[in-house]
């Protein structure tokens, strides 16, 4: 349950018997050598730069570029803000832990890190759905694309996300952090998560181990599904379509989006969905790793390179395609 912070380290005591525990150590790739970690932290630091330029870049074009402002940029903006927000209560104590893998992160810090990262993980999912929705109007729907994606519905949908992200985050934390932790302190994980906390308290968690497991069908299952109908619908669309170059344009449109789709909730569903008797805690670790340095890298990435309309959106930023085109 709690492995080893360093090779040859002796673990951490645990907290007196009756104590509260006051802070927690997060294990990390602790076990790994010096030059390892050393590794690693160059690399994910790269990484982490990276995504907050990548969508740094997405939302100042999208909010400069008039031929950008439309439903589907403005979550596409939406999305790079949430992603950059997520990423940052995440990797900064990863990188803090790959350096000094004995530094505790206090009780209060490592809940109000859940509350981030549930936060916008949350709302990362009920965006993309949005998304999908978005296509869904506008391929199956074009003649009423407008009057149903106005901006006052967009708004909504967009308060909406967030709303059901901060419910989600405060019920995970209220549960997770209203149980008693008063022996083992070193979390099998790079971040506070659900799982690796319930395993630490010492009192029964199965009622919390319900409410994550319903939080993750309504966050994870619900969403995919709404994604899914929409493309069965756009799909039927799409091949109605008599011209060859009308189809490849449609299609195109949703690439992006559908790529994205497929490796966050892909990634998500393997941690959160899959049966408590095949959790792993460093097999957790490796996927967790995909979708809290790699997806939100993926965002910036997939949209500036396979996304027509915002490649000629930068071209024109750089002044080398014609404003009026």
């Amino acid at each position: 349950m709690t492995g080893p912070l360093a090779p040859g380290a002796a673990p951490p005591p645990a907290a007196p018997n009756g104590s509260a525990v006051t802070e927690f150590l997060l294990e990390g790739f602790s076990s790994l050598g010096q030059r390892p970690r050393v590794l690693l932290f160059a690399v994910f630091l790269a990484l982490y730069l990276l995504t907050l330029s990548g969508n740094a870049v997405i939302v100042s074009i999208i909010r400069r570029d008039r031929h950008l402002h439309t439903p589907m940029y403005f979550f596409l903006s939406l999305l790079s803000v949430s992603e950059t927000c997520y990423s940052m209560a995440i990797i900064p104590r990863m990188l803090q832990g790959l350096l000094c893998p004995h530094m505790p992160i206090p009780r209060p810090a490592c809940a109000a890190q859940l509350f981030f990262y549930l936060t916008f993980g949350v709302n990362n999912c009920f965006l993309l759905t949005a998304m999908g929705y978005d296509r869904y109007a506008a391929i199956c729907s074009p003649l009423r694309y407008s009057a149903i994606m106005r901006r006052a519905a967009c708004a909504r949908l967009a308060a909406s996300c967030l709303g059901v992200g901060l419910c989600m985050a405060v019920a995970q934390v209220a549960s997770v952090f209203g149980l008693p932790y008063c022996r083992a302190r070193v979390v099998a994980h790079f971040f506070c998560d659900v799982t690796p906390l319930l395993r630490l308290a010492c009192a029964d968690t199965t009622a919390n181990e319900i409410l994550s497991l319903a939080v993750s069908v309504l966050v994870l299952v619900v969403p995919m599904g709404l994604v899914f109908c929409s493309y069965v619908f756009i799909i039927a669309t799409i091949l109605r379509i008599a011209s060859a170059e009308g189809r490849k344009k449609a299609f195109a449109t949703c690439a992006s989006h559908l790529t994205v789709v497929i490796v966050h909730y892909g990634c998500a569903s393997i941690v959160y969905l899959k049966p408590k008797s095949q959790a792993s805690p460093v097999q957790d670790r490796l996927v967790s790793v995909t979708y809290t340095v790699i997806t939100p890298l993926l965002n910036p990435v997939v949209y500036s390179l396979r996304n027509k309309e915002v490649k000629d959106a930068l071209l024109r930023a750089a002044g080398r395609k014609p404003l009026s085109d």
